[in-house]
């Protein structure tokens, strides 16, 4: 189910995808974070029944790491024999014709990287000591990588970029965006969601914001919002409760430009009121404040359903 969810309106992503590993090429997924990447390569390896190995790409992935090591601890008994070398997950791609998942490419060590480079170039890895390993049918590397990260990472080599097709894969539709919060999030009150959606989607246009919040706020504000609004035992709609549980979703995941000389809680408070409203009790006494309704009879609470 989650599956599908996150990949709501990628159909043009997948084909494209698809077309890429069929043509026996390698692939560079660049998008912002929360759009899906890994959760479309994912499916599309299932779809396509082959192994899938995943690598998270930080600055202490060596080389080693990616391809495999001699158990240190038989080497002094059996020597460097076949049987003691435990695969890492290239080696374990290419054995199998899978693929190799890079996630965060621009954060690899450029010494790791032209491992990858000699492989999408010959298609085999020679280890030390250990020899040729060629490439099964089937084996491709799909890396992703964040555009605008730009702390922590390293410049990727005109050598990989001219080895690898590019995706490019930006935020959905605010359609696509609530209804892959439909099937993330608690049930809520009709076009609550669609507010939701509406206010993280602000986030990553707003002047004083470096970064926005991805799908993934959305789904979070869904999820705080309906058990702040059990723990008070107020309506999921109350507007206090709505405030408290954006700040809490999306106070981490926005970051403010340093000039503007704001909070993330003052610019999430903004955007909350640009699209909630103010305040009932600041603006119109008589407007709903969750816990009755217009005629003073008691607001039914949503039933809650798993997320």
């Amino acid at each position: 189910m989650a599956d599908t969810v996150a990949t709501v309106g990628r159909d043009r992503e997948t084909e494209l995808l698809q077309a890429a590993l069929d043509g026996g090429t390698h692939v560079v997924l660049e998008g912002p974070p929360g759009t899906g990447k890994s959760t479309l390569l994912r499916g599309v390896a299932h779809s396509r029944s082959i192994g899938f190995h995943f690598v998270e790409g930080n600055a202490e992935l060596t080389p080693a790491r990616l391809v495999g090591h001699f158990d240190p601890a038989r080497v002094l008994a059996d020597g460097y024999v076949e049987e003691i070398f435990v695969d890492g997950p290239l080696v374990s791609a290419l054995r199998e014709g899978g693929l190799l998942y890079i996630e965060e490419l621009n954060r690899v060590p450029e010494e790791t990287l032209n491992v990858l480079i000699t492989v999408m170039s010959e298609g085999e890895l020679h280890v030390p000591r250990l020899g040729r390993i060629a490439a099964e049918p089937g084996f491709r590397m799909v890396a992703a990588m964040n555009p605008y990260d730009a702390v922590g990472t390293a410049r990727i080599s005109a050598a990989l970029h001219d080895r690898t097709c590019r995706i490019a894969m930006g935020y959905q539709s605010a359609a696509d965006e609530t209804q892959i919060v439909a099937g993330r999030a608690p049930v809520t009150p009709d076009g609550w969601r669609e507010k939701a959606v509406d206010l993280v989607r602000r986030t990553r246009e707003h002047k004083d914001l470096r970064t926005g919040s991805s799908v993934r706020g959305a789904i979070d504000l869904a999820r705080v919002t309906v058990s702040l609004a059990a723990a008070r035992d107020r309506a999921v709609d109350d507007w206090r409760v709505g405030l408290d549980a954006a700040t809490v979703a999306l106070s981490g995941r926005i970051k403010v430009i340093e000039s503007a000389r704001r909070t993330p809680e003052e610019v999430i408070r903004e955007l909350y009121e640009a699209v909630f409203g103010r305040e009932p009790s600041e603006s119109d006494p008589s407007e709903n404040s969750g816990d009755d309704d217009a005629s003073g009879g008691a607001r039914a609470r949503p039933a809650r359903a798993a997320g």
